[in-house]
């Protein structure tokens, strides 16, 4: 089950302002974590920034092999990393935005929660 399949299956107790993403459980954050520890994967979203790239583009543009590009694209798709487009014999991919975010706003609530001092130990 791909990240935004995940989240559309548990609608948060409050629904969020519109576009906003929907927060990340531990589960959904270690999945996107997970398809983002591969250098190829890091390769592919870089290559992504920019904007929309037909797979043509990405094997150029990264070296890969085209069965290689393949599997990494569809570890990244599965996550909810990137949405594809067909048109004619190609697929062209973008980035998910909201997966992004929510993933940053995951992140950021560790980073507020990380500061809190530790409870004094009993002695």
């Amino acid at each position: 089950m791909g990240f935004m399949n995940g989240l559309r299956d548990a609608p948060p107790a409050t629904a969020p302002a519109a576009g906003t993403p929907l927060p990340l459980d531990s589960e959904q954050a270690r999945a996107l974590l997970k398809a983002l520890a591969d250098p190829c994967r890091l390769q592919v979203l870089e290559a992504l920034a920019g904007g929309e790239r037909c797979v043509c583009d990405l094997t150029g543009a990264l070296g890969l092999a085209q069965s290689r590009l393949s599997f990494h694209l569809k570890v990244l798709r599965d996550a909810g990393l990137l949405n594809d487009r067909h048109s004619g014999r190609w697929v062209y991919y973008r980035l998910c935005p909201e997966a992004l975010e929510a993933l940053q706003g995951w992140l950021a609530g560790l980073a507020r929660q990380c500061t809190a001092p530790a409870t004094p130990c009993c002695d």
